[in-house]
C-alpha cells in the first residue's frame, strides 16, 4: 500500500472503528496543505495588511470619525489597545467565515484536507484552514509588536499559540515524522475555534467599555457576559480537546504525551485570568451602582429636609454616578477610565 493511500485507522485497534473519531483515523497520511512550504509569505502578507490597515484606515481616519474624542483623548497605550482590539475582532471574524466550512466537512462531513474546496475548485479544505490558521499567528503576532502593554500571562498564550500553530503546520511537510499529523492540526484547530468564539465577546466588551464609561448597569452586563462566556468556552476546550488527545493516546509519542497537557494548562490559565479581570471589572460596576443609589437617597433626605416638593425632584441613581465618575477618573488612575485597557489573555 503506498504512503498516500495509508490510513490511521488500518493500524488502530479494532476498538477505535467503534467511535466517534472512526472518520478522522480513515484520514490519509498526507501534508495538511501544499500551501504549507509557503506559509512564511503569506504570514508576512497578512502581517502588511494589518499594517495598512492600522496606518492609512483606522488611526488617521475609521476611529477618530467612528468615536470621536472616545479615542482621540485616549493616552498612547490605552489607543494603541483599543485600535488592536478592532484588528483582533474582525481578524476572528475573518478567520471563522474562512474556516467554519472547511472544519467541519473535515471533521464531521466525511471530506479530508485534500478535498476540493468547491466544485472544480483548485482550492482545497487544507488550503483554506492554513490561510486561517496563519491569519490567527498573524493577529496575535501583531498584538505583540504593536501592543505597549501585555501582562506576562497574555505574552505566555500569544507565543504558545504562534509556537503551536505554525509547528502544527511545518510537521506536515513529512508526514513520516508525525504518523498523526492531520489529527495533531485538527487539534490546534479545535484550540483556535475556541479561542475565536470564546474570546471575541471580550474585545466588543473593551469597546464598549470606552464608549460607555459611566454606564454601569450596562457595563455590568457586558462584563458578566463576557465572564462567564470565557468560563464556558475554556470548559468546553478542555473537554472536546482532550477527549481528542486521550482517544489518540496509544498514536503520541512521548514528547506530544508531555507538551499537550502542558500547553494546554498554559492556554486554560490565561483564559481564567481574563474571566477573573473581567469578573473584577463587574465587581467594580456594582460597587459604583450601590453608591450612587446611596448618595441619591442621601439626597433624597436632604431634600425632604429643606422642604422642597418631593415631586419636582427627579432623582437618577445612574445619571449622578456618572457625573461624579467624570471628576473621579481625572483625580485617581485606580478608577475605570485608568485601568488596564483589557484583560491580556
Amino acid at each position: 500500500m503506498s504512503h498516500h493511500n495509508a490510513t490511521l485507522a488500518e493500524s488502530y485497534p479494532p476498538r477505535y472503528h467503534h467511535r466517534v473519531l472512526h472518520h478522522l483515523l480513515d484520514l490519509p497520511l498526507t501534508t495538511v496543505s501544499e500551501l504549507v512550504p509557503y506559509s512564511g509569505i503569506i504570514l508576512s502578507c497578512i502581517l502588511i495588511v494589518f499594517f495598512f490597515a492600522k496606518h492609512y484606515l483606522l488611526e488617521p481616519y475609521l476611529l477618530p470619525r467612528l468615536y470621536g474624542e472616545t479615542y482621540t483623548n485616549l493616552d498612547i497605550v490605552n489607543r494603541r489597545g483599543f485600535l488592536n482590539h478592532h484588528i483582533a475582532g474582525a481578524s476572528k471574524i475573518i478567520c471563522l467565515a474562512l474556516a467554519i466550512y472547511p472544519f467541519f466537512a473535515v471533521v464531521c462531513g466525511g471530506k479530508h484536507l485534500h478535498s476540493p474546496y468547491a466544485p472544480g475548485s483548485k482550492a482545497t479544505m487544507g488550503d483554506v484552514l492554513v490561510v486561517a490558521s496563519l491569519w490567527l499567528i498573524a493577529m496575535y503576532t501583531f498584538e505583540l509588536i504593536y501592543r505597549i502593554k501585555i501582562s506576562p500571562i497574555g505574552i505566555a498564550h500569544h507565543v504558545g499559540t504562534i509556537l503551536i500553530g505554525h509547528t502544527a503546520l511545518v510537521l506536515g511537510l513529512d508526514p513520516r515524522l508525525n504518523r498523526v499529523v492531520d489529527i495533531e492540526f485538527i487539534i490546534c484547530l479545535l484550540w483556535g475555534a475556541f479561542d475565536v468564539i470564546s474570546e471575541f465577546w471580550p474585545h466588543v466588551a473593551i469597546v464598549l467599555y470606552r464608549i460607555y464609561p459611566n454606564d454601569h448597569v450596562f457595563l455590568r452586563k457586558v462584563f458578566k457576559v463576557a465572564c462567564f462566556s470565557t468560563l464556558f468556552g475554556t470548559f468546553c476546550e478542555t473537554v472536546i480537546t482532550m477527549f481528542f488527545f486521550g482517544s489518540l493516546w496509544e498514536r503520541w509519542t512521548i514528547d506530544f504525551k508531555i507538551a499537550t497537557p502542558l500547553l494546554h494548562l498554559v492556554f486554560t490559565f490565561a483564559q481564567l485570568h481574563g474571566s477573573r479581570v473581567f469578573w473584577t471589572m463587574m465587581k467594580r460596576q456594582e460597587k459604583y451602582i450601590r453608591e450612587g443609589k446611596e448618595n441619591c437617597e442621601r439626597d433624597a433626605e436632604h431634600v425632604g429636609r429643606s422642604g422642597m416638593e418631593r415631586h419636582s425632584v427627579r432623582f437618577d441613581p445612574v445619571e449622578k454616578i456618572r457625573d461624579r465618575d467624570l471628576d473621579r477618573v481625572n483625580e485617581s488612575k485606580d478608577l475605570p477610565g485608568m485601568v488596564p485597557d483589557c484583560p491580556e489573555s
